[in-house]
């Protein structure tokens, strides 16, 4: 079975969006298969993969509320070398729509039932919010990845999450755990910066990833051009950042599948 991961964040601007399409590519380059899907209206994740939103037949609006099935709506990319289920704006209107539905909360667990059986790992690039597309990524997902800058604000932002994800094991899903915290943006000239991480760690000990993903202008080019980073500019500090962020990731699973058995 495969693991489903939520990228969440409800702050917008700490590389959210960046770190789901390079997670994915990055465990794409380690011969796993990947899913990502986008539950962003802005479909940037979309975009950034090589996928045209402006012209997309079905998408994750449409299997969410019920108007096409999951193998209709993904797109293969295979110079990315995983598979997308695509957004756009449509993705606005399914939130008003999951309103009026039968288990509006289990929409997208419901829809990824089967693909669990096809991919290594499924990554969620959620909206900047704690909607309801947030909260069907939450009660879909095995583990949360939470991409955070460090600032002032982020840290109470934080807070509001955490608070979110176990109100969320408390009463809709169980078995959902935080997978780690990721620095993203990371500017270590700036003391602030340093501070936040250094709080971060004390908080959060272990749940802290130890890579850190700096502010690489690289990183930031590489959607304009509708590709990951890693296949944009692999040898890039951030390029070679997301690889090390994707193996630790698949270190710390080993970890708890052997914990488990």
């Amino acid at each position: 079975m495969g693991r489903i991961i939520c990228v969440a964040n409800q702050k917008g601007g700490v590389g959210k969006t960046t770190t789901a399409v390079n997670l994915a590519a990055s465990l794409a380059s380690f011969r796993r298969k990947v899913l990502l899907v986008d539950l962003d209206p802005q479909g940037n994740a979309t975009m950034g993969s090589g996928v045209d939103k402006h012209n997309l037949s079905s998408s994750s609006c449409d299997v969410l509320l019920g108007e096409s099935t999951f193998s209709e709506a993904v797109v293969k990319t295979p110079a990315a070398g995983f598979d997308v289920l695509p957004a756009n704006a449509d993705l606005t209107a399914a939130e008003v729509g999951l309103m009026n539905v039968p288990l509006k909360e289990k929409r997208l667990s419901l829809a990824l039932a089967g693909a669990k059986d096809r991919y290594d790992y499924i990554v969620i690039d959620c909206p900047p919010s704690l909607n309801m597309l947030t909260v069907n990524a939450l009660v879909a997902a095995d583990g949360v990845l939470i991409p955070l800058q460090c600032e002032y604000y982020a840290l109470e932002g934080l807070s509001a999450l955490i608070s979110t994800i176990k109100q969320i094991q408390g009463s809709r899903n169980s078995h959902l755990v935080i997978d780690g915290i990721v620095r993203t943006m990371h500017d270590p000239r700036n003391n602030l910066t340093n501070e936040v991480s250094a709080q971060l760690i004390q908080h959060f000990g272990d749940q802290v990833f130890r890579t850190i993903i700096p502010r690489n202008v690289r990183v930031a080019e590489a959607p304009s051009h509708g590709l990951p980073v890693l296949l944009y500019d692999k040898s890039s500090r951030g390029a070679v950042s997301y690889l090390a962020m994707a193996s630790e990731l698949l270190r710390r699973q080993e970890k708890r599948v052997a914990a488990q058995a």
